[in-house]
């Protein structure tokens, strides 16, 4: 029995790992089980978006990721043996983000990072332990684990979050329904070596009649993860399928040759979203609580998300400098972006892999016909990259969110400014690493607004007035109450240190420093 557990986390994929971490930061004392033998070989997960590394580098890890990973310096479009779009990364997103880019990082290996990460930090996984049974008891939760050599242990956290992918047994105890479906088409991955014009180091992705194609580049050069799609009408049983029953037709237009296969695997694509993403003290996240296609490179950071936005909402709530009602906001703030995902890569989805005589011709003839006057216009790719990068991601409709100052409302991440150009570790962006409540003002702060800081020992940011801030969409001298998380609580003009008060007594916020 471990009483000094405050968070039990079930499931040790990239969700559960970066909330075990975040938690840690936070100072919450958490246990993580996962009941694989070890963490998964292969895997499907591999762009890591710039949000996703923007929250990482508040735990110190933005840099260390895409020192790991690879650049995508650009996304083709091949249609019917011909390139008839390319665009580049580093153009869509400059001045958007610190990582303007996608960054390719197999889940295998980035999981390994972040095992390592929380290693040091005096956490490890605990491996083959399963969960029996959850449910809740008084001021906590009681969780059964069984371990590997059949004991059953007693687990009694103040709460429990499910991270335990599409079988979640977390889900399962709580009685979620986890409705959705799943797509017909069976698909491969392949990790593997080749050389050829789509191995320079872009991702590539191609459509024939029936076909598709995602290459992905890898560390080092001349490898590369496909993702493609395999007939079922003939052949061998999915789960006897290799590589030499993969159709090799857009393979050889877009002149792959390909010398070494390292794994491959098959595996189905589901679109499911669970019905709620809490039941009192457990909560649901990542695969455990949404599921959808892998259009857009969205899951795994949909996952990262889920974690970051539960691990300070925790740890506000079991530390007490926060009213326990802020964690109400998880589930509503999440869910509604989940099911957006889901409702937008399924339209996608179906579009890229429908047989219909409709989706043949639109692939074939009008995509090559729009896609380049579409990445024709700046605005367009910008929209792209801010809609993929998932920088756009925003809660305003959520009851942590109010006001509006400039073009920045409440729910809004907080807007990177341009003129910080060095990373994510300097500028407008460095304090977020204290991952505590901030008042951000780009200008001068009232003597009211330093009032208040001062008062409820709130950190006080406060930043030069210059081209970028007014780029980004923010006001001059106004207040930005920014959670730990990056995103603007409260924006208010620059004399509504009232707002900011009240904003602060309503939901019993106060810093760590308090």
């Amino acid at each position: 029995m471990r009483g000094d557990t405050q968070v039990l986390i079930v499931g040790a994929g990239p969700t559960g790992l970066v909330l075990a971490l975040w938690l840690t930061r936070l100072g919450v004392r958490v246990r993580i089980v996962d009941k694989a033998v070890q963490s998964a070989a292969t895997s499907r997960a591999l762009a890591v978006q710039a949000r996703t590394l923007e929250l990482y580098a508040q735990v110190g890890l933005g840099d260390v990721v895409a020192a790991r990973g690879r650049r995508a310096l650009a996304a083709s479009m091949w249609v019917a043996g011909r390139r008839v779009a390319r665009a580049p990364f580093g153009d869509m997103g400059a001045g958007l983000s610190p990582y303007p880019y996608v960054l390719i990082f197999p889940q295998d290996e980035h999981e390994q990072l972040l095992i390592e990460t929380l290693r040091a930090a005096g956490v490890d996984v605990e491996r083959q332990v399963e969960l029996l049974d959850v449910e809740e008891a008084g001021s906590g939760v009681v969780a059964r684990l069984k371990k590997a050599d059949g004991t059953v242990e007693r687990c009694e956290p103040a709460y429990v979050a499910g991270c335990d992918g599409a079988h979640s047994a977390v889900r399962e105890a709580l009685s979620i329904g986890f409705p959705g479906g799943t797509y017909a088409h069976l698909f491969y991955v392949a990790d593997l070596e080749a050389s050829g014009a789509a191995m320079n180091g872009e991702v590539h992705v191609a459509f024939d009649k029936a076909d598709f194609l995602a290459v992905f580049p890898l560390k080092p050069d001349g490898r590369a993860r496909f993702v493609g799609t395999i007939k079922e009408d003939s052949g061998p049983p999915h789960d006897t399928v290799s590589w030499d029953d993969v159709g090799k037709r857009v393979i050889e237009w877009m002149a792959l040759d390909v010398t070494r296969v390292n794994w491959f695997s098959t595996y189905r694509v589901h679109h499911r979203v669970a019905a709620r993403f809490r039941a009192g003290r457990a909560f649901l996240l990542g695969d455990a609580a949404h599921i959808h296609s892998p259009v857009g490179g969205q899951g795994m950071n949909t996952g990262i998300g889920d974690a970051v936005n539960l691990a300070w909402k925790l740890a506000s709530v079991l530390q007490g400098t926060a009213d326990p009602s802020l964690l109400d906001t998880y589930e509503p703030e999440r869910i509604a972006f989940a099911r957006r995902l889901v409702a937008t890569t399924d339209r996608a989805f179906t579009a890229v892999t429908s047989t219909s005589a409709l989706a043949r011709t639109i692939r074939l003839r009008v995509v090559p016909l729009a896609v380049p006057s579409i990445f024709a216009f700046r605005a367009a790719r910008r929209f792209i990259f801010r809609t993929v990068s998932q920088t756009l991601v925003n809660y305003r409709g959520s009851a942590l969110s109010e006001g509006r100052a400039g073009r920045v409302r409440g729910g809004d991440r907080l807007p990177w400014v341009s003129s910080a150009r060095s990373g994510a570790g300097t500028g407008n962006f460095a304090p977020l690493a204290s991952l505590d409540w901030q008042v951000h003002t780009y200008g001068d702060a009232t003597p009211a607004t330093r009032t208040v800081c001062s008062e409820r020992q709130l950190p006080l940011h406060v930043f030069a007035w210059d081209a970028g801030a007014a780029a980004s969409g923010l006001e001059r001298n106004a207040i930005y109450l920014v959670r730990p998380d990056g995103y603007v609580g409260l924006a208010a003009p620059a004399d509504g240190a009232d707002a900011l008060r009240t904003y602060l007594d309503k939901r019993a916020i106060t810093s760590k420093r308090t």
